[in-house]
């Protein structure tokens, strides 16, 4: 029986949520870095974010998982969170949160570049080849000199997050996964949030917190950092990957640092130089590029058998034969 069409207004609420929620992330970890450590809330967001939604999913019937699918979310916890959003959190204390967000948006520019090198995908048309071209001039443009607020380590991080991202997005594809997205999800979340409180123990992060002198904006923030990027974020996002294209879905790649930026100067007092805003606007483009592009060709017949897609599948099917 084929699938209803979704309501209009759930779509537009979910694209709204992804890019209000996502984009407004990047000025919430600003705001809990100001009483909190950076490996501290990533622990504590994605540790209570994913008991909750874990929770959720097996209330609604979800399956218990079995051991596959956690050594699958151990994985792609460390991947996708544990290293993602632990060099995102300490990149942003070095550098605004709207190029953080800038910089970020630089995660098509990696899928479109390791999908067609090492999943065997179809070779980028003249249009995304040429995203990303200018996605990597952006980013020489934004580390150059005269952009005064970028620190380059605090970039590196940014661009080590988004590439750990990807990694973790491809090896999704291959990994063995609960039925239920959210129960997959939320276990992802609350092994990474172990992870990120396991590291903080051992680096003396949780020792320097006094909970007496946390401030009101560092709770707030981590308040909606758990429950609307986390929790209402990538739940929105799950959805629409099996409403819409994944096209569609990818803009919030490109609407997430413009909401940033905007917030980052209005609520955070932030600064941006006119070579900043010029690398920003060069990124995003280069961005749209490639999410509305169309493939060149699609792969013959034998490029199944191509030596950079054979070599990822032997890759990918011995680390999960070897979990």
């Amino acid at each position: 029986m084929p699938r209803s069409p979704a309501p209009t207004w759930r779509i537009i609420a979910s694209f709204a949520a992804i890019y209000l929620f996502w984009g407004a992330s990047y000025l919430g970890i600003t705001f809990a870095l100001e009483s909190l450590p950076p490996l501290v809330i990533p622990g504590i967001r994605f540790t209570l974010a994913g008991l909750i939604l874990m929770g959720l999913a097996r209330r609604a019937g979800a399956a218990a998982p079995k051991r596959v699918h956690w050594k699958s979310a151990a994985m792609l916890g460390f991947l996708m969170f544990f290293v993602a959003n632990s060099t995102l959190t300490l990149a942003q204390t070095r550098i605004p949160s709207s190029l953080a967000a800038t910089l970020y948006a630089t995660s098509p520019l990696w899928f479109a570049l390791l999908g067609w090198l090492w999943q065997g995908e179809a070779r980028p048309g003249s249009r995304a080849l040429s995203g990303l071209v200018l996605g990597f001039v952006g980013i020489i443009v934004l580390f150059g000199p005269g952009t005064g607020s970028l620190d380059p380590l605090g970039g590196l991080f940014v661009l080590i997050s988004s590439l750990s991202w990807t990694i973790g997005s491809l090896l999704s594809r291959r990994l063995p996964m609960p039925d239920s997205a959210y129960l997959g999800a939320g276990m992802n979340l609350f092994v990474s949030g172990l992870f990120c409180l396991f590291l903080s123990v051992v680096t003396g992060e949780m020792a320097q917190v006094d909970v007496a002198s946390i401030s009101l904006p560092s709770i707030l923030a981590m308040v909606y950092l758990m429950f609307g990027a986390s929790l209402l974020g990538f739940s929105s996002y799950m959805w629409l990957l099996t409403v819409t294209t994944p096209n569609r879905v990818a803009t919030y790649a490109y609407v997430n640092p413009v909401i940033a930026m905007f917030l980052g100067v209005v609520l955070a007092g932030e600064t941006l130089t006119g070579q900043a805003v010029v690398a920003s606007v060069i990124i995003i483009g280069a961005v749209v590029l490639i999410t509305t592009a169309r493939p060149a060709s699609k792969p013959a017949a034998d490029a199944e058998q191509s030596s950079p897609r054979r070599r990822w599948k032997a890759l990918t099917g011995w680390v999960t034969g070897n979990l």
